[in-house]
């Protein structure tokens, strides 16, 4: 089973930054895939953006050109730096490992409020 710890959550004023951190540890398989996930008060969860072992990116609309995915430099770790936050990005942020069996395993979350 592998362990999805994200990290660096908090309140933030709008137009203010924050990195989120996801570590994933547990695996003999190598990670795949890591995603961001975020889920606002009474809304679905959506992914927001991922990042692929071969670094390809991909991001929703909303958050384009604001949040960036990063692989660390220690194993198995992503960021998500976000910039220019806004009211909107309120939400609880989970991270999701799939590793190369397709195994997926999600992390507890961290809350990110943005305030205005």
């Amino acid at each position: 089973q592998v362990q999805v710890v994200e990290s660096g959550g908090g309140l933030v004023q709008a137009g203010g930054s924050l990195r989120l951190s996801c570590a994933a540890s547990g695996t003999i398989f190598r990670i795949d895939v890591m995603n961001w996930y975020r889920q606002a008060p009474g809304k679905q969860r959506e992914l927001v953006a991922f990042i692929t072992s071969g670094g390809n990116t991909k991001y929703v609309d909303s958050v384009k050109g604001r949040f960036t995915i990063s692989w660390g430099n220690a194993k198995n770790t992503v960021y998500l730096q976000m910039s220019s936050l806004k009211p909107e990005d309120t939400g609880v942020y989970y991270c999701k490992a799939v590793t190369t069996n397709s195994q997926s395993s999600w992390g507890q979350g961290t809350q990110v409020t943005v305030s205005s």
